[in-house]
């Protein structure tokens, strides 16, 4: 134990010695981190103490030079405000909260979704946001039924154009869907359903986005059902129709002749 107040002391494999920080509020004990020096864990701990006991710090004054990380920094002025400690960098606004990527990326979520990305950390990684669920990188985008190569301004907008907006309703979706795209021709909207084994099969075009839906169901069992491919495809879930006009659709769907031609080869 450390003379220095939230200061602890342990002892590495090597029998170096290794500083841990930590500070009790509300009756809740918070790990801050592990420094090189039993000097920098105390200083860690005034700076926490300063932000949760003193009240003497802003959330948005984070420096680089500050002891604590900046997630870290984010979670005690929340805890400290709302009486909420997350582990996540989350702070509370009324109605939705924002999640700091880092100082200067904020993400805007409605607090429906504070459950979910209080115990789901988000990263960055080529443009895209994801977390981890279940030992798998979920691209977070697909919370809101957009696919994981849905293309923005084509499939889905931001309605006030912020992309770090991810609340529900600045977000609009226009095609939910596995296998379609959609085409403008002569100032009409057709829905291109296609396929991909061995290069791309289009399945047909339609007026409509659950149509076009279904077809491309109809071509994965059509796949399926002649052993033409091993790759495993999601199918869609079309939610706007009842099981009867489901079929009456599916039934009355002609498939490609190329895509047929393909199962005769085989």
């Amino acid at each position: 134990m450390s003379s220095l107040k939230g200061v602890y002391i342990t002892r590495k494999k090597d029998g170096s010695a290794h500083y841990r920080s930590s500070i009790t509020y509300r009756n809740k004990h918070i790990s801050l981190g592990s420094y090189p020096s039993e000097y920098k864990a105390h200083m860690a701990y005034k700076l926490a103490h300063s932000i949760l006991v003193e009240g003497r710090t802003h959330l948005d004054a984070y420096s680089k030079e500050d002891l604590l990380p900046h997630n870290k920094w984010v979670s005690l002025h929340n805890f400290r405000d709302n009486g909420y400690y997350f582990k996540t960098p989350l702070y509370l606004l009324k109605g939705y909260f924002i999640y700091y990527l880092n100082p200067d990326t904020q993400l805007y979520f409605d607090v429906d979704d504070l459950f979910f990305y209080s115990s789901h950390p988000i990263h960055r990684r080529g443009g895209y946001y994801f977390v981890n669920d279940f030992g798998m990188q979920i691209n977070i985008l697909s919370r809101y039924n957009i696919r994981n190569h849905g293309v923005l301004g084509k499939d889905y907008d931001f309605i006030d154009g912020n992309p770090l907006n991810l609340r529900y309703d600045n977000i609009m979706v226009y095609n939910p869907y596995h296998g379609i795209e959609i085409e403008q021709k002569e100032n009409r909207t057709l829905y291109k359903a296609r396929i991909h084994i061995n290069g791309n099969y289009i399945i047909g075009r339609y007026d409509d986005l659950q149509t076009a839906a279904i077809a491309y169901n109809k071509a994965v069992d059509f796949i399926s059902s002649h052993h033409l491919s091993p790759k495993q495809f999601e199918k869609n879930y079309i939610e706007a129709f009842n099981s009867d006009t489901y079929k009456e659709i599916y039934d009355a769907i002609q498939l490609s002749p190329n895509l047929k031609k393909l199962a005769s080869v085989k």
